[in-house]
């Protein structure tokens, strides 16, 4: 059974306006809500020299905690265009997604995004920075990869995982009895 989290401690993903996504996270924190906005470094190649980037892995939203029925002083901060959700109704980010994401941003393994999948085995990090991190496992070339998604955006990131450290979740739906996959 989930716990469920106080109101005062969800996470919502804010959808902000574009290239924004430093500023409105710093004007976020400046209010004295915790929020967060992961980038990812990248080499882009120019006809007369190699520049690195960052760039933030989920293009137009911040992360933040706050009490949804009180979210004016979040939709006032600059570069906020509105609270992601159905309708005028804010969607809470699952804590275990948001955890992941975090892990993934904390630990300095090279990452970057990754088209969503919805999809495909799901697994726990069992040793190491990434350790009890969870997402779908996926094999690019000779490398695997680890991708982990906020379902509520339908988007992804991937980080380059050692097999070693890699243990099943036998509860995803591929691998589940029938007459339960029909349920979930």
């Amino acid at each position: 059974m989930a716990s469920i989290e106080p109101e005062d401690e969800r996470w919502y993903a804010l959808y902000v306006r574009s290239h924004f996504e430093k500023a409105t996270e710093q004007c976020l924190k400046g209010k004295g809500y915790t929020a967060f906005s992961p980038f990812y470094r990248t080499l882009r190649r120019r006809p007369d020299r190699n520049k690195i980037l960052d760039l933030p892995l989920f293009p137009g939203y911040v992360f933040c905690r706050f009490n949804a029925s009180r979210r004016l002083p979040i939709l006032t901060t600059p570069g906020v265009v509105s609270v992601v959700g159905a309708g005028n109704v804010p969607e809470p980010v699952k804590m275990s997604e948001i955890q992941s994401i975090q892990r993934v941003s904390e630990s300095g393994r090279p990452v970057q995004p990754w088209p969503f999948l919805l999809e495909g085995q799901k697994i726990r990090i069992e040793a190491g920075p990434l350790f009890g991190t969870e997402g779908t496992l996926l094999r690019v070339k000779d490398e695997l990869r680890l991708v982990v998604s906020i379902t509520l955006l339908q988007r992804s990131m991937a980080v380059e995982v050692d097999q070693d450290l890699v243990s099943p979740l036998f509860d995803s739906p591929r691998y589940l009895p029938q007459h339960q996959r029909a349920a979930s």
